[in-house]
């Protein structure tokens, strides 16, 4: 048979051919698989760039999870909403991750994360 022919016969016939090299990528990974735990741990410690986070930089970029904030304080979204005066949509769409909260609004989360009773009586004296 011609190889057009067979290449139809063979699909016809439900037939697959398998390669039988492997493909050549970019990287030899048997190097990389021959690596124990230990030595990749020291390999990444050893790069530059990608040095581990220290808790001051870790601390600076934890954001404040509203949904997190609203189940520490015990509260339905509909209380945590009216309390903080923040729309219920609003924080139905941070706690959903439709939407993340702006700069402001992280702030005013961190305020709320640690002094809830301030911010409400701040709140409920400016009413």
């Amino acid at each position: 048979m011609r190889p057009r022919k067979q290449k139809i016969a063979a699909a016809a016939s439900g037939q697959r051919k398998v390669a039988s090299k492997r493909r050549a990528t970019k990287h030899d990974w048997r190097e990389f698989d021959a690596l124990t735990d230990a030595e990749i741990l020291a390999a990444a410690r050893s790069d530059p760039d990608a040095q581990p986070l220290g808790d001051a930089q870790l601390a600076r970029m934890k954001r404040p999870n509203p949904k997190v904030v609203r189940h520490a304080l015990g509260l339905s979204q509909e209380e945590f909403a009216t309390r903080f005066r923040i729309p219920v949509g609003t924080l139905r769409d941070w706690e959903q991750g439709r939407v993340a909260p702006d700069q402001a609004a992280r702030a005013y989360l961190t305020v709320i994360a640690r002094i809830p009773d301030a911010v409400s009586t701040a709140l409920d004296a400016a009413a």
